[in-house]
Parts: structure tokens; sequence; C-alpha cells
């Protein structure tokens, strides 16, 4: 991504509260990015951080799969 307007930018608390809303809606890791104006592994810091999970929780892992 080119040009996110928030990068480098503090996390403000309508920030964090969009990125835990879009991580608990198993939204893809990249459209929080796109949707937030920051890099993916800038959303993947700040999730850690903040003790946010971005896995899925209401899939099966892939090797279970049939």
């Amino acid at each position: 991504m080119k040009n996110l307007q928030n990068s480098g930018k503090e996390w403000s608390a309508a920030d964090l509260k969009k990125l835990e809303k879009l991580a608990d809606g198993n939204t893809p890791t990249g459209l929080i990015a796109y949707e937030l104006k920051r890099s993916v592994s800038a959303i993947y810091s700040k999730a850690s951080d903040e003790n946010i999970s971005l896995h899925p929780t209401n899939k099966s892992p892939y090797s279970k799969r049939k």
C-alpha cells in the first residue's frame, strides 16, 4: 500500500476499537489494514500489543478440512 494516511501516527481509541471490532468479525488482515489506512505489519504489531487475535475463530484448521 502506498500513501498510507495514518503511517507513523499514534493509534487513537477509535482506531483500536475499530481494529478490535473488525478482528472479532473475522475480517481478513489486508482488509483491516485498508479500512484503517495502515500497513498489514502495523495491524499485526498493534493487534499483538493489544492481545487482539487475528485468527478466525469459527473455522477449522486447514489440516482438518476434507
